[in-house]
This record gives structure tokens, sequence and C-alpha cells, in this order.
């Protein structure tokens, strides 16, 4: 079964197509793109495959709602669940009772989460070929919350003209792990139930 390690930060977040060969000189037009695209997602809603380092394939739902909320919710018979409650993100091993909780700060996925992100400071657009566009996020202040690269299509019915394919984290001992995304719904009605999980320690639902 997965942990959090495995989930690189884990995830624990290109539909990468191969990384390019090249980091190419960064439109500023690409990143305010990304930057409008991003302040446009209120929720979404998507289905996703998750590839760790080891090949392991894991397919589930991602429900996300800004500021701070995201679910992964995993096929049947995985006792794993990843949950941004608005404050930290929670990832709960229901096979071994045990509950892991980072600051969402503290991981790449704020890029998503945090629709105040400046990604001016800790972004760069490395492909932009006018079919899709690759974005690189990292704090060089903390480069032990590891990087994410964001995959987006361009045209389609996204916000802002962007379609958000997916994206690979590398967390700081190199585990990489890609997520691919299919069936995007952009700014759907999505209840903040969505982010209550049930304490395997201890009855009752959290967040």
């Amino acid at each position: 079964m997965p942990r959090l390690k495995m989930l690189a930060f884990a995830m624990p977040l290109a539909a990468m197509l191969a990384a390019p060969t090249a980091v190419v000189a960064q439109p500023q037009s690409s990143l305010a793109q990304v930057t409008s695209h991003l302040r446009s997602v209120e929720t979404m809603v998507a289905n996703f495959s998750q590839t760790d380092r080891r090949g392991q394939v894991l397919n589930g739902t991602i429900t996300l709602k800004r500021p701070g909320k995201i679910r992964f919710q995993y096929q049947k018979g995985v006792p794993l669940l990843i949950v941004g409650d608005g404050k930290a993100i929670n990832v709960i091993d229901y096979q071994v009772r045990q509950v892991q909780r980072w600051p969402i700060g503290n991981s790449p996925l704020a890029v998503l989460l945090d629709p105040d992100k400046d990604l001016s400071r800790i972004a760069r657009v490395i492909q932009d070929n006018g079919q899709g566009l690759v974005l690189q996020a990292r704090d060089p202040k903390r480069p032990e919350y590891g990087t994410i690269t964001l995959t987006f299509a361009k045209g389609g019915s996204g916000p802002g003209g962007l379609m958000l394919q997916g994206w690979t984290m590398l967390d700081s001992q190199n585990n990489r792990t890609t997520i691919r995304l299919s069936n995007q719904r952009f700014n759907v009605a999505v209840a903040d139930a969505e982010f209550r999980w049930t304490d395997p320690r201890r009855s009752g639902p959290k967040g």
C-alpha cells in the first residue's frame, strides 16, 4: 500500500508529458495566463491516475475547492485517503490507523490551493509550444518542500483558456509521483462536507 513518501511529499498531486530536454525562455504572458487560470478556478472535480516511482498505478477521484481544500479519494480497496482541510494536508492510512499532517504551505500543492500565491517568485514556464504549457514551481527558500511540475493544454473549455492535465511532484529524496487527470469539471458546486474525514485513531468525522 502507498505511503506519503511514495506519494512524493509526498503526494501526494503534470500529466507530465515527457519532461522537456531544454528550458526555454519564460514568456511573461505564459506565466500570466497560468496565474489567470488558477485564480479563475474556485472548484475542480476530476478522475485521476497516480503513478509512483516504482510504476505502481492507482486511480480515484480528486475534488478541489479553493482556498486550501482538496481530496484524493482512491479506488475501492485502497485504505488511503488524502484530504486538505483548508489548513493542512492530512494523509490518513486506515490500514495501520495512522494520520500524518502537514501545513499546506509546506507542500508544492500550495500552488493549486492558495489563490494568493505569487507564482513569479517560485515558478517558471519551462515549455510553451502553442498547444500546451508546462510550469515548474519550487520555493528556492524551502527546497525541502519539493518541486511540482504542472502541465496544461491550451484551448478548450478550461478557465483562462487552459485545461489542467495533471502534475508531477518530486520530493527532496527524489521520489517522483505523477498525477494524470481526466473528465475535468471546473467551478461546479462542491460542499465543504467533501473535505471531512473519519479519524481511524478514534471515532467521529474530522474537518
